[in-house]
């Protein structure tokens, strides 16, 4: 039985329909999800955890090649699906809202972590962020996101895409697309196409800072009003923009610049030398 036929027919026996207050869309493309688990790296020393398992089509492929599957899914309904099929017996399945989820004492319990999700497009961010805000002991971070969203994770300086959200993830990790997903390999289909992105987790971040909470303002800041340049967005940070044309002269970056020409590199400068320490 294909993807497509099997989503229906477990839909129907339970009576059931894709929920959208928790953006439930089900993926029905049999080879997608084969290349999910192929190019999220999963081998038998793994512990996955499952964001939003959903009917378990993912959960289940994955179950066939990590030593264990940790699947945590909000819907009751989804988790009355879950302990009812036959998806493997090296499955947990946690009925929580991940972003309640002590996931610490999980991961640290374990020596080898992954995430693996198809994500509510509603909440990607902020699960993203919190995965690696955490800086939890993870190995990576093979998600299905919004395929603007993702294009935005994984963007480099000078595209419209490149934002605060590409400085911040890249801190932590190295992003790629890996796999594009047209609307049509879900049930229901979105409104717009999406694409499994694969943050590799660094052992230290990308640059070294001297302080991290001015490093994340500076780039908020920085981003916040895109069409003013540095000198204009920065200086909302209390720093006086006389101070700050002396850090952008001694870095050789013109005042004319906007935060999306600025790699991380040069945020990081920036922040190190308006911390005080560095100029």
């Amino acid at each position: 039985m294909d993807l497509y036929s099997e989503t229906q027919m477990i839909l129907n026996q339970y009576h059931l329909k894709a929920n959208k207050r928790y953006g439930q869309n089900f993926l029905i493309n049999q080879n997608i999800v084969d290349e999910i688990i192929e190019k999220s790296e999963i081998n038998e020393n793994d512990v996955v955890i499952e964001i939003g398992p959903g009917l378990g089509t993912l959960t289940k492929a994955l179950a066939t090649v990590a030593k264990k599957v940790i699947a945590v899914e909000l819907d009751e309904n989804m988790v009355k699906i879950l302990k009812e099929r036959p998806l493997g017996n090296n499955i947990e399945i946690i009925h929580d809202d991940i972003l309640k989820v002590d996931l610490k004492s999980i991961i640290d319990t374990n020596e080898s972590v992954k995430v693996v999700a198809n994500l509510p497009y509603y909440i990607t961010t902020p699960i993203i962020m919190t995965l690696l805000e955490n800086k939890y002991n993870l190995q990576s971070i093979t998600v299905m996101v919004q395929k603007e969203v993702g294009r935005r994770i994984c963007s480099e300086p000078g595209s419209k895409e490149y934002g605060a959200i590409t400085v911040s993830v890249k801190y932590y990790s190295d992003a790629k697309i890996i796999i594009d997903v047209p609307k049509d390999n879900f049930l229901p289909a979105p409104e717009v196409d999406s694409c499994v992105i694969k943050l590799d987790i660094r052992k230290t971040p990308i640059v070294e800072l001297n302080d991290e909470k001015l490093f994340f303002e500076i780039i908020k800041n920085g981003f916040c009003q895109r069409r003013k340049t540095i000198l204009n967005s920065l200086t909302s940070n209390g720093i006086t923009k006389e101070k700050l044309k002396d850090i952008l002269d001694k870095l050789e970056l013109s005042e004319k610049l906007r935060a999306e020409d600025l790699s991380i590199y040069d945020f990081a400068n920036i922040s190190n030398m308006v911390g005080g320490k560095n100029d």
